[in-house]
């Protein structure tokens, strides 16, 4: 997907925080839409929420808008066959990245994911964050349900992510080509953003140089909000040096992790990022999933993208860079809060206990993390592919007659 974009002017952003807030304004624009409506997600859940998807899908294809709704092989395997049939017999296409099949039960496709969850409308609306289609991201119902981001943007950044759906589905052969519809390009804000997306092509460190360059040039306060914490080595040496500068450095990190190793990786860390001055919070009212960040008192970013190997070396991610003082206040009062009443601070003794076995984990972590992605992209098994599902192929009979007929 070799796809370049640059910073552009005049739009407009919307913090949207947890599932509660983003599936209602992603569930009603979906209602609105017109002409067509492009979907990027890892996971699809058929639960309260993905049904309330699925029916705002098929109500705007009974209005004959042109739909692509793209899951991940791994990540939404288990989307029952029932669900996927009435998608795609209602004329819904439907793209599967990466399917593969499993061995003896187990999910095999583990890396190179597309992690990204975007959502465009009509070329006018969009959105970006971290947020899955599923109830587990409303922490309003559910105790344990996960605190995470997204934003809603207008302007000509949604014509930018909008080339990069449309990019994604051209390179695997999904559809030719995105047909034109009237985009919007007008200007609605004050923001300037930039879209980033990281791939196994053109734009392999797209998000990781964008953090990097944001971090160098901070002056005064870097808050990050990440759900797995394992940075490159350049980004853990820049979050140390910002500290030394003067720099105020926060990190907020999962303290009820929904994946426990996660916990062990970042926590590996802790000691020494507490020696140069970086302050840790680990979040404990619920799994924290965000991926979002301030630095001083206009940049922020929100995406997909966590800060480990994962995500700046396999998947396929997307994040907005922002430019924006409105919304970098928002952001900073809404982590200032989680700080004050939903967290824990790190402090020396915590981080000490268990450093005998934590200082070579790290050694042995880092080093081997670091060639890790270099390692997995020999492997002819990891070359992607999408598969577009089709009334006709979820019918094996319907095949065998098409074969007969030809």
């Amino acid at each position: 997907m070799l796809v370049n974009f640059q910073w552009t002017e005049c739009n407009e952003a919307e913090l949207l925080i947890n599932g509660s807030q983003y599936f209602s304004s992603v569930f009603d624009c979906i209602r609105a839409a017109r002409e067509e409506i492009l979907i990027e997600t890892f996971i699809i859940f058929n639960d309260e929420v993905g049904q309330e998807l699925k029916e705002a899908l098929l109500g705007a294809a009974a209005r004959q808008v042109r739909i692509d709704v793209t899951v991940d092989g791994y990540g939404t395997a288990d989307l029952d066959k029932e669900y996927i049939t009435e998608l795609t017999d209602a004329g819904i296409h439907l793209h599967v990245y990466d399917p593969k099949p499993r061995l003896l039960g187990m999910r095999t496709n583990l890396f190179r994911r597309l992690h990204r969850k975007i959502v465009v409308v009509d070329g006018k609306i969009a959105y970006i964050g971290g947020i899955n289609f599923g109830a587990d991201h409303l922490p309003d119902k559910y105790a344990m349900g996960k605190q995470d981001y997204g934003v809603r943007v207008q302007g000509p950044i949604v014509n930018d992510i909008r080339d990069a759906a449309g990019a994604l589905l051209v390179e695997h052969q999904a559809v030719e080509e995105l047909p034109p519809i009237r985009t919007s390009t007008s200007p609605t804000g004050d923001a300037a953003m930039l879209l980033a997306i990281r791939d196994n092509n053109g734009h392999r460190n797209d998000i990781e140089e964008h953090y990097l360059q944001a971090i160098r040039s901070a002056t005064s306060r870097l808050l990050i909000a990440n759900a797995y914490f394992f940075p490159s080595y350049r980004l853990f040496h820049e979050l140390r040096n910002a500290a030394r500068r003067g720099v105020n450095v926060t990190l907020i990190l999962q303290g009820r992790p929904d994946m426990p190793w996660a916990r062990m990786f970042s926590s590996s860390l802790y000691s020494y990022m507490l020696q140069d001055g970086i302050q840790i919070f680990e979040y404990t009212e619920r799994p924290l999933h965000g991926k979002i960040a301030i630095v001083d008192h206009e940049w922020s970013t929100v995406g997909s993208s966590n800060l480990d190997p994962l995500s700046l070396s396999l998947n396929l991610e997307g994040n907005l860079f922002i430019r924006d003082p409105g919304l970098n206040q928002q952001i900073q009062k809404h982590l200032t809060a989680l700080i004050d009443h939903s967290c824990r601070k790190i402090t020396t003794e915590v981080a000490e206990k268990g450093r005998w076995w934590r200082a070579p984990l790290m050694f042995v972590s880092f080093h081997f993390l670091r060639h890790f992605p270099k390692r997995m992209g020999w492997l002819p098994a990891h070359v992607a592919r999408m598969e577009t599902l089709t009334p006709m192929s979820r019918n094996p009979n319907a095949q065998k007659n098409k074969r007969a007929q030809e």
